[in-house]
Order: C-alpha cells, then sequence, then structure tokens
C-alpha cells in the first residue's frame, strides 16, 4: 500500500470527497475512512459548502466537473482569509488549461480520471503530512513562545558581565562555546544569542548526549532513500533544518569521537553530506556549542578533539553558578513566582524575608534549574521556601534562632562597623547591634571569618558557604564604596 497506510491511524485528520458519481464516493470513503476518523462526501459544492459551514476539514477531494458550480468555481474553499484545507483536484478531460488553472486556484494536487487507488493515496498522503507538520511546527512554535523567554533576570555583577558579553558577540557569525554548570541556563544564552543576531533561519536545539552515537549522523546530516535499512524515505538533518539560523548543540562533549570529525568538516566547509548522498550541500548556520565538562581536560584525556575544540572555541561565554549570583535570587524567585503560577493556574505566594534568606543560604547544586523545580514544588504544597526545608531537613539553611537572637540583643559599638565581644556562659562571642544594615552585618561577619582564617579567603569561602569569587567582590566593592567616601 501507499505510505499512508505505514503510518498510525490519522484519527485527527477529516476528509470531505465532492463527486457526482456515487460509486466513486462510495470507493474513496471507504478507503480513506480505514485511515480517518471523519471521511464525509457530496455530489455538489451547494452540498459540499453546507457541510463544510458546519464542520472543518484538513482535506478537500473535489471533482472539477460538476453539475452546477464546478470546483475550479468553489471560491469559498480558496478564501485566503479563511482557507485552511488542502484541494486535490480530480477531472476525467485532460485539459491542461484547466488544471493549470486549478493550481493557480491553490489546488494541492490535480490527478486525472481513471486512476488507481495508490495514485490517490499517494497524494492524500503528501497533503496529510504537511499538514501534520505545520500543525507540528505550530504547536512548537508556541511552545517556544511559551517556555523559552529569553530574558537573562538578575543585575548581579556577573550576570551583567554576562549579558554584555552576549550582547557583544550575537552579531556575529562565530561559534560561541557556553560553559557552565548543569542548569545555568546554557540554553537561554544560545537562544538570546540567536534573537540578538537578527538570523532569519530557525533555532533548532538538539541535546547531543539523548540522541545514540549510530543515529547522531543522520540527525545531524540527514539520509537519502535507501541509505540504510529503514530508510524508505529520504529526510534533512538538523544542519539544512537550521540553515540561516542557529544550530544549537547542547552537551557537545557527549558527542562521540567518530563523529566528531564530522562535524569538523562541515564546519570548515560549510557543507554537509546526508548519508547515502553523493554530492554535498552548502549551509549557512551559525554553531552554538554548551557543555558542563572541562572540555579542556578533555581534549588532554583523549575524549574530545583538540581540533574541533578549538573550532568550536572561537568565543567563549561562562555562565556563573546560582551560588556566585546569589544577589539574583529575589528577581528570580519573583519570575518564577509569576510564571508558575500562570501556568498551574494557582494563585502566587508571597516570599517573606525568611524566606529568601533561606533561598540566599542554599547552595544552589542544580542552579537555576533547582530554584525553579523548587519554586514550582513551594507553589503546589502551598508552602514557602523555609517551611518547606523545615519539614523535609529538619531545619532550614538560615542561622538557627539561637544564633539571630545573639545578633539582635546584645547592643554593641556601631560606630565602627565591628562586632562587639559578649561573654555566655565563660565563652566569647560576636554580636551586632540592632541598628545596623543587613549589608553591616553581611560585611563585618565576611570580615570575623576572614580574620579567624589569617586571610585565608579560600579557606573563609569554604566555611561560608560560597564561592571564592564571591569574597573577591565583595571586597572589591567595599574598596570602591571607601574612594567614593574619601
Amino acid at each position: 500500500m501507499s505510505d499512508l497506510e505505514l503510518n498510525a491511524p490519522w484519527t485527527a485528520v477529516s476528509v470531505l470527497v465532492v463527486d457526482d458519481e456515487p460509486g466513486m464516493r462510495a470507493i474513496l470513503k471507504k478507503a480513506l475512512s480505514k485511515k480517518f476518523a471523519q471521511v464525509d462526501t457530496a455530489g455538489s459544492i451547494e452540498e459540499a459548502e453546507e457541510i463544510r459551514k458546519r464542520c472543518h476539514f484538513d482535506l478537500l477531494i473535489v471533482d472539477i466537473n460538476l453539475p452546477g458550480r464546478s470546483g475550479i468555481d468553489w471560491h469559498e474553499a480558496f478564501d485566503p482569509t479563511t482557507r485552511r484545507s488542502d484541494v486535490i483536484f480530480m477531472t476525467g478531460y485532460a485539459d491542461l488549461e484547466m488544471a493549470i488553472q486549478a493550481l493557480r486556484a491553490g489546488a494541492s494536487d490535480f490527478i486525472l480520471k481513471p486512476f488507481n487507488l495508490e495514485q490517490m493515496m499517494q497524494s492524500v498522503s503528501r497533503c496529510i503530512e504537511r499538514r501534520l507538520v505545520e500543525r507540528q511546527n505550530f504547536a512548537l512554535q508556541r511552545d517556544v513562545e511559551r517556555s523559552y523567554p529569553v530574558d537573562i533576570i538578575g543585575d548581579a555583577e556577573s550576570t551583567q558581565r554576562m549579558k554584555k558579553m552576549i550582547a557583544q558577540v550575537a552579531p556575529s557569525v562565530a561559534a560561541v562555546l557556553v560553559e557552565g554548570e548543569s542548569g545555568t541556563g546554557k540554553e537561554l544564552v544560545a537562544r538570546a544569542l540567536h534573537q540578538l543576531s537578527k538570523r532569519t533561519g530557525p533555532f533548532v536545539p538538539l541535546n547531543c548526549g539523548a540522541i545514540a552515537p549510530d543515529l547522531l549522523e543522520s540527525e545531524l546530516f540527514g539520509h537519502v532513500s535507501g541509505a540504510f535499512t529503514g530508510a524508505k524515505k529520504g529526510r534533512d538533518g538538523l544542519f539544512r533544518v537550521a540553515n540561516n539560523g542557529t544550530l544549537f548543540l547542547d552537551e557537545i562533549g557527549e558527542m562521540p569521537l567518530s563523529m566528531q570529525s564530522s562535524l569538523l568538516r562541515a564546519l570548515e566547509q560549510k557543507a554537509i553530506r546526508p548519508v547515502g548522498a553523493e554530492r554535498e550541500v552548502q549551509v549557512d548556520v551559525r554553531i552554538v556549542a554548551a557543555t558542563n565538562r572541562n572540555l579542556k581536560k578533555e581534549v588532554e584525556e583523549g575524549r574530545f578533539r583538540q581540533d574541533l575544540y578549538y573550532r568550536l572555541n572561537v568565543l567563549t561565554i561562562e555562565l556563573p553558578a546560582l551560588r556566585e549570583r546569589v544577589e539574583d535570587i529575589p528577581a528570580l524567585a519573583h519570575h518564577f513566582t509569576q510564571q508558575l503560577s500562570k501556568d498551574l493556574g494557582m494563585k502566587p505566594i508571597n516570599w517573606t524575608h525568611e524566606d529568601i534568606l533561606a533561598m540566599q543560604a542554599y547552595q544552589w547544586p542544580g542552579n537555576i534549574r533547582e530554584l525553579r523545580n523548587m519554586m514550582e514544588r513551594c507553589i503546589l504544597l502551598g508552602k514557602s521556601p523555609a517551611e518547606y526545608w523545615q519539614e523535609l531537613n529538619g531545619d532550614a539553611p538560615v542561622l538557627s534562632a539561637e544564633d539571630t537572637s545573639n545578633q539582635t540583643s546584645v547592643s554593641g559599638n556601631g560606630d565602627d562597623k565591628r562586632p562587639c565581644q559578649c561573654h555566655e556562659d565563660g565563652q566569647e562571642q560576636y554580636c551586632y547591634p540592632t541598628d545596623w544594615t543587613l549589608k553591616d552585618v553581611e560585611k563585618a561577619h565576611i570580615m570575623q571569618v576572614v580574620d579567624s582564617h589569617e586571610g585565608n579567603k579560600s579557606a573563609a569561602a569554604r566555611q561560608l558557604g560560597v564561592a571564592r569569587k564571591t569574597l573577591e567582590r565583595k571586597y572589591k566593592e567595599w574598596a570602591e564604596e571607601s574612594a567614593s567616601c574619601e
């Protein structure tokens, strides 16, 4: 049978057959009903238009020579403001002028009578597959618009540097390597690069670790009919789909060595050769690759080609971990709260100061992806982050109540912005006046921990649970503030 029979039944597709011969209507309805849940018939354009007013049809199979109005005169079906159906015309007269007229009217295909059923089924298959692809593309586009905004949230210094770098390199056609831990938003950065590049083609993502190694070449470069067992039809690869656009290769470190050489050639030649093809096809694709691995180390250990590494690493954007940009957590929390509440159809949760402190104190090994996941759970459960952690771990990742009371209950000298010393049960402790701002307390506490480690910021950072870069940034900010005051 035709390709139509090889596919699963397409119950969402509807067909209307219009022919004045009852026998032809019966034959086509019987054949098409095996594949489609809704197949209607009509003997004239007037009858067909009445049916079409009541129901939507994805495909119209229409005889041109009908009593009354001819198929070509069915103007309502070709109205550009309402037409959403493919049309296959049938005729028993081999009139070239009529065929041209039908195709100009917007027909998808033109079949001469008498025809065999196989010929009709092949024409139907082509029309329906095109219709399903249009539906899928529409759905994917809506999903992209809903789920993948390209606004990068946050005003931390590292986030500002990242935004500046994206804006600077986006107009270039050079390859970009995005590095960062898992969950830091590498695909979001790739989409921002594509949007700011003004390239006319689509953004096409591919997770290299999610495709079987023996299928990756066909996925990227496509294949011709008969290239391998099961390849009954040719297929365009993602390079051709992304032509004039951006191809995002996520988890590039997972790509097999055997495939890396083919990718390198495609990047250098700006051409691909589909599997089984004899000729290369020119493509214009901007490559953005991403990895959470140390590719330089992968090269040294022989798991990644050095020449491909340098080809991909023309421009590099390094994404900071969430624990290194804790200043962005309140803005991210607000963004995810609004987005998730809308998607879930639930009332937004108002975060307290305690919740923000709890989120900023946590290390977020899963980065922004983990933050979003936790926010979704909290909204669904109707619990704040502090309460959620309290129930999950027995304590929240914030200072204990005893430490908090010590900080606020004992007054001290606030003029020099240093913690005062107090004694409880013979033990020396450092406490903070109640009139200090949170910023003053943070500075005093960090400096005290660094002093306790004799100036070793790496050790202090480990005790504080932050990255050393965070401490360096804090000290730089304090120095700039002191200089401006002078």
